[in-house]
């Protein structure tokens, strides 16, 4: 176990410091869609129960007062559903742009490598080049998922909207 770590402690080492950025963006991004499922599950189910119960128990659902709050009700679940996905569509759009910015620094340490002992010593360039296509693939890795769990949260959000909504009967 401890060598799987010392292991991918030493590939981000090779990747440079952007790598390590990745590698937290890709926790915290993981955990946020954890949380929204895990609140789906459980939180989003008690909260939208009782909602139903309270409104089936009123005596009159017809009236525009009763409409208005049946709207409120709707436009507060669609608030807690959806607090958090504005964060995971940025996350989602940074990772790209650390691995470019990986890539960039990547080639700087490349151009100081040229400048010092020229383009003969394609060994000490390798090093470089290695920082430099490591970031993109890693930020790319991260947001290609994190782009199929952002679609797959909103149609769950939009699904469970429609439901909720259908739950609270005017009749």
């Amino acid at each position: 176990m401890l060598e799987t770590f010392e292991g991918i402690r030493r590939f981000l080492d090779t990747a440079g410091p952007v790598l390590w950025l990745i590698g937290l963006t890709a926790m915290l991004l993981g955990a946020m869609i954890i949380e929204r499922y895990w609140y789906f599950r459980r939180e989003f189910s008690k909260h939208t129960k009782q909602q139903v119960e309270d409104w089936l128990a009123r005596s009159e659902r017809h009236s525009w007062h009763a409409l208005r709050i049946r709207e409120t009700l709707i436009s507060d679940a669609s608030t807690r559903l959806k607090c958090t996905l504005p964060l995971i569509q940025m996350l989602v759009a940074i990772c790209p742009l650390l691995g470019l910015l990986g890539t960039v620094t990547g080639m700087m340490e490349v151009f100081d490598i040229i400048g010092m002992l020229g383009t003969g010593n394609a060994r000490a360039m390798a090093s470089g080049i290695s920082k430099a296509t490591i970031p993109t693939m890693a930020g790319m890795m991260v947001a290609i998922p994190g782009l199929y769990f952002r679609a797959e949260l909103q149609r769950n959000i939009k699904r469970r909207l429609i439901h909720f909504a259908d739950s609270l009967t005017i009749a």
